[in-house]
């Protein structure tokens, strides 16, 4: 669970590099406001937030994170910019861990372009954040109560009673769970349409996804599977692009051996 503390603590980070990020979806086209980019960039520090807690709980090590302005292409490849283990001084990392954050419900990994060869581990987070969770905190710290909805009653487009509705309707902050669902290599040698699914009547939904995926091997799933009708992906239907690496959960890498042998040992 991240606490109000550690909440605060990447959301100021978020806030520090908000202007110097580039508003569009990475990989797409998709412009965002500054609110929206806000909230996303918290969600995903919160990710690597809860990974460095994972790593002091199950390890005993300390870690620290890149949140510095700076250029996107300066932090793609290491969301970890600093390890101390036991009786070591702080130090660089000897392997680069890049770290996603996915919803809750999250069952796919997805790595676009060609980030997945910039980075030697990436780490899957599923962090439990709902869509209002900024409308919370600012909940949480009186941002509402003591200055939103305070000027609304000083100039007299609310009145009390209003103001503690509205104030009452805002959803509460509470701690946000995440969870650290596993790990991929990338020098790992993965085969080509590594993929299960399940065929409908006229479509096919797949549910499984182990390595690369490029344009042109949905084409090449219907002539396999014989489908007339659409590929789709379990849950999510399509994604914005068809070049990278793709891996469902149940893929990943996750048992303390894989950590120690592919992750901590080598960190």
């Amino acid at each position: 669970m991240i606490d109000e503390v550690g909440y605060a603590k990447m959301c100021i980070d978020a806030l520090k590099i908000l202007k110097s990020t580039a508003a569009t979806d990475y990989g797409s086209s998709r412009q965002r406001d500054l609110g929206q980019l806000w909230g996303d960039m918290t969600r995903g520090y919160l990710a690597e937030y809860a990974f460095i807690l994972f790593l002091q709980k199950k390890w005993n090590i300390q870690a620290e994170l890149g949140h510095e302005k700076g250029e996107l292409k300066d932090y793609l490849p290491s969301d970890i910019h600093k390890i101390q283990k036991k009786l070591e001084t702080l130090r660089e990392p000897k392997i680069k861990i890049g770290i996603k954050g996915v919803k809750w419900n999250g069952i796919w990994f997805d790595i676009q372009g060609a980030q997945f060869h910039h980075s030697d581990i990436h780490v899957l987070v599923k962090v439990g954040t709902s869509r209002d969770h900024l409308f919370a905190y600012f909940k949480h710290i009186s941002v509402f109560k003591d200055k939103v909805l305070k000027k609304g009653i000083e100039l007299g487009v609310l009145n009390q009673k209003d103001a503690d509705i509205l104030f009452d309707n805002l959803p509460l902050f509470q701690s946000i769970p995440a969870y650290i669902a596993g790990f991929v290599i990338s020098n790992n040698q993965y085969k080509n349409l590594d993929y299960s699914g399940k065929k409908g009547r006229k479509n096919f939904t797949i549910n499984t996804w182990n390595g690369e995926i490029k344009s042109g091997d949905l084409d090449s799933i219907k002539k396999i599977e014989k489908i007339n009708g659409k590929i789709e992906f379990e849950g999510i239907k399509k994604f914005a692009h068809d070049k990278g690496y793709l891996f469902n959960v149940g893929n990943l890498l996750w048992e303390k051996k894989d950590w120690e042998k592919f992750v901590i040992n080598p960190l």
